[in-house]
């Protein structure tokens, strides 16, 4: 149970994590820093690297993900009365945070690539729709060529969250650079970790601004005053100092941390080969992918649950709040934050739900796909075999051995 960074940590970020205890500086702030000469805040070094590493202007570091994402969408205006389109296949944050923004999530279909369908985006939205969020999940960049042009041309605005894809592009451009913000965690099961925390990335002022804001209390960047708006009632989201120092020693790491998770993911691929009644998910940028997961979709739902069953792990359907199936939150009948009321704030129609079977196309897709780890070892997720980021040829070749002959058993039980 584990993603690619947490093998790789070592003498660097102890180093980073010693210097803060013993200068004994536990916050981004130097408080008593009246000239200016204090050593720049680890979590401050860390923010400044990430966005030269992914080019972005502004880059925030927060204390999670999901902390990233409400303070970005309620900075970006969305609120009461809007719809935010969001994919069926994600993680529980994204649509919590929609809703606690006030707005209603309305779930989409994934296609093949196991990420957001544009075309279905297109049929759900409404005049109440504000955002579209592109969910980079395991890993792999959406088609944020067909996401940009629908939501320019719907003067909508476009959201990346990047959790599963820290250090990703897409065409040669970061993730987390193409929509109005992208939003990354630093849990343990990702490309680069600090056990915790997350960040804020934008090219807009304004948002920036305002984001920060929220996210400490009201405050100007960098505590240099209160807003220079309205004033703003604003949150404690901030990253701590020990998560941006290991933060710092990772960010550095990336790099090379994905460069290995690419390569053997081409090894991984090579050695496992064309199978029948299989087919391996398309990627809409291979160069751009993370390389964390394999993820194979079989020619049937039985099939695939026989295959995960004998190799000790589960199909996608399976994946616990990945799958909007699963969640409860989502359920008739269930009040899914402790605000929420039955009716929108307007008094128009009560608020969506999503039961099993609301969204077939994602149903089936996910019912008949297996994910197999390259540097994200996670059975929660479905990726619980595999190899990590650590493994050589022979672990490999191994690992392809056993899914390739699963398979075959399977097949040949079957016929």
């Amino acid at each position: 149970m584990t993603g690619p960074g947490i093998p790789r940590i070592g003498p660097e970020e102890e180093a980073e994590l010693l210097s803060v205890v013993r200068e004994r500086e536990l916050s981004r702030y130097r408080f008593d820093d009246h000239d200016g000469t204090a050593r720049m805040s680890k979590v401050a070094r860390f923010e400044q690297e990430f966005r030269a590493l992914t080019g972005a202007r502004h880059c925030l570091g927060m204390n999670s993900c999901t902390s990233a994402l409400f303070a970005g969408l309620l900075a970006a205006g969305v609120g009461p009365g809007d719809e935010v389109i969001v994919p069926g296949y994600t993680f529980i944050a994204p649509i919590a945070a929609i809703a606690h923004t006030g707005a209603e999530p309305v779930l989409a279909e994934i296609d093949e690539s196991l990420l957001i369908d544009p075309a279905d985006v297109a049929a759900r939205i409404t005049s109440r729709t504000k955002a579209v969020i592109a969910v980079h999940m395991l890993g792999a960049p959406c088609d944020l060529d067909a996401l940009g042009a629908l939501t320019r041309d719907h003067g909508l605005l476009l959201v990346e969250d990047c959790a599963q894809a820290g250090g990703g592009t897409y065409h040669g451009r970061h993730l987390g650079t193409f929509g109005r913000f992208g939003a990354f965690s630093l849990n343990v099961f990702k490309t680069f970790t600090a056990g915790d925390g997350g960040v804020l990335l934008t090219g807009d002022d304004d948002l920036y601004e305002t984001a920060f804001a929220l996210h400490d209390h009201g405050a100007a960047p960098l505590r240099m005053g209160v807003t220079d708006g309205p004033p703003l009632f604003g949150l404690n989201l901030r990253m701590h100092e020990l998560t941006g120092a290991v933060a710092l020693a990772q960010v550095r790491k990336l790099p090379d941390t994905l460069r290995t998770l690419r390569a053997n993911r081409e090894k991984f691929a090579d050695a496992i080969g064309d199978l029948s009644g299989v087919t391996r998910r398309p990627l809409h940028d291979p160069d751009g992918d993370c390389a964390t997961v394999l993820a194979y979709t079989f020619a049937s739902a039985a099939m695939a649950d026989e295959v995960a069953g004998r190799l000790g792990t589960i199909t996608l359907g399976r994946s616990g709040k990945h799958n909007y199936a699963n969640m409860p939150q989502l359920q008739p009948g269930r009040r899914a934050s402790p605000t929420s009321g039955t009716r929108r704030p307007d008094g128009a129609a009560p608020r969506r739900t999503y039961p099993p079977g609301s969204l077939p196309r994602t149903d089936d897709l996910l019912d008949r796909t297996i994910a197999l780890s390259v540097g994200v070892v996670d059975s929660y997720l479905g990726s619980g075999v595999g190899i990590d980021v650590t493994a050589g040829d022979d672990a490999i070749e191994a690992a392809a051995r056993l899914f390739r002959t699963t398979v075959g058993d399977v097949a040949k039980a079957a016929s």
